[in-house]
């Protein structure tokens, strides 16, 4: 299917001085300098930084190479892999058929994808001698958006049924063989964590979201999203691979090697470079700045953007609001994930939000809410401060503690 393509957007770039919004420059340096040092000290490979307030963007900070074989500088034009970013895209995607009436939030997973019925839960073992027990709670559609599913990924090594998923071949990567209702349907034979809406666990729970969307809509997710959400908001340059013409300013993907620390080409720098067969709503993507700059800007305006409204104001702060159950946080009820869970944030349909920034020993608003990608990419976007931050890089494993200290880098310089 052919899709119309409209006129790209202009190249991203600064639109007000920073005291204009109340943001101070001299600070905003110190966020610069902190990057620089990670570049400098071959930590990351390149850094990204954009802050915009009020609707404009105020800072644009880059910082070392996208590819070392071109000594092309990371810049505004390059493409990035932003994996796991996805997931707020196809949240949007379900929540627009969810305002036409498709389903309700609470419906049984089961009543459009059937595979899904009769899951049954883990109690004890592993590999062939994995003992479970039926589920008492279906999986509900508002457990996908909330990771509150049972599912999990294969790369985790925590758990017996990380393991059977590898068995299985649930790779979550783009490179796949299967299609996303192959990968579902495999999905689908695999016993849960936990009954669903009790914890939290990060998973391929996004995909199965994506595919809801599929069979919901009628249409493949990568037609649905260049029909509903990419085309109409302009972000002609995001897409489930960099076609050949764009390739040159696709980022390298690096990875520490094991034997010498320094930073090389990773295994899956190879992918997103073709169409794939697995299209992942839970991590396909790629993206630029200026994409996704604008699907930040939808979100901060309540669903709208240069006249186009993918979703409702109210839809949008539904979102955005804490649906973990009794509103715990984070910490207390999700299984570990490294660094990246800290006290205070909860959890909405598809994004962290912070609960309460004191016990985050955070200086970002209570409300703010984003999420990151596997090759440390992140965003937020802040209401109360009328704040967007993108950032961007390249690695994997990514470097949770920058997440963090983005925050206290970026909020230290709003003055007003």
């Amino acid at each position: 299917m052919s899709i119309a393509v409209e006129p790209r957007p202009a190249a991203l770039q600064v639109e007000v001085e920073p005291a204009q919004v109340g943001l101070d420059a001299d600070r905003l340096a110190r966020a610069d300098r902190h990057l620089a040092r990670y570049v400098d000290e071959g930590r990351i490979p390149n850094s990204l930084l954009i802050v915009s307030r009020g609707g404009k963007i105020a800072h644009i900070a880059a910082h070392g190479q996208r590819d070392p074989d071109t000594a092309e500088p990371a810049d505004t034009a390059t493409i990035w892999r932003i994996f796991s970013m996805t997931k707020p895209i196809t949240s949007v995607a379900a929540m627009m058929l969810y305002e036409e009436g498709a389903f309700e939030l609470i419906d049984p997973l089961e009543r459009y994808l059937p595979a899904f019925a009769n899951m049954r839960v883990y109690r004890r073992g592993a590999g062939p001698t994995i003992e479970s027990v039926p589920a008492t709670e279906p999986i509900r559609i508002w457990h996908l958006l909330t990771h509150t599913s049972g599912l999990t990924y294969s790369f985790f090594f925590t758990h017996p049924v990380d393991a059977a998923y590898r068995t299985a071949g649930l790779d979550a990567a783009s490179q796949s063989p299967d299609s996303l209702a192959t990968v579902c349907d495999k999905l689908a034979t695999q016993p849960l964590l936990f009954e669903p809406g009790t914890e939290w666990n990060y998973s391929m729970a996004t995909d199965v979201l994506g595919r809801l969307v599929e069979v919901v809509s009628g249409q493949s997710l990568d037609v649905f999203f260049a029909k509903r959400i990419l085309g109409p908001l302009g972000m002609h340059e995001t897409g489930f691979w960099a076609p050949t013409e764009s390739q040159a300013r696709l980022a390298a993907l690096y990875t520490p090697d094991p034997s010498t620390g320094r930073l090389v080409r990773g295994p899956a720098d190879a992918g997103h470079r073709s169409q794939p067969v697995f299209l992942s709503g839970g991590g396909g993507l790629v993206s630029t700045a200026a994409d996704y700059h604008r699907f930040t800007r939808m979100l901060l305006n309540g669903g709208e953007l240069d006249g186009v409204r993918l979703l409702s104001p109210r839809t949008i702060t539904l979102m955005a609001s804490n649906h973990l159950p009794g509103g715990a946080d984070l910490q207390a009820f999700a299984r570990p994930l490294g660094d990246l869970l800290r006290p205070g944030f909860g959890f909405g349909l598809g994004f962290w939000m912070v609960v309460d920034p004191v016990q985050a020993k955070s200086p970002a608003s209570p409300g703010a809410f984003g999420w990151g990608g596997a090759a440390g990419t992140e965003f937020w976007v802040d209401p109360a401060e009328e704040m967007i931050v993108l950032f961007f890089t390249q690695i994997i494993p990514s470097l949770t503690p920058l997440r963090h200290q983005l925050r206290q880098m970026v909020y230290q310089a709003v003055v007003d």
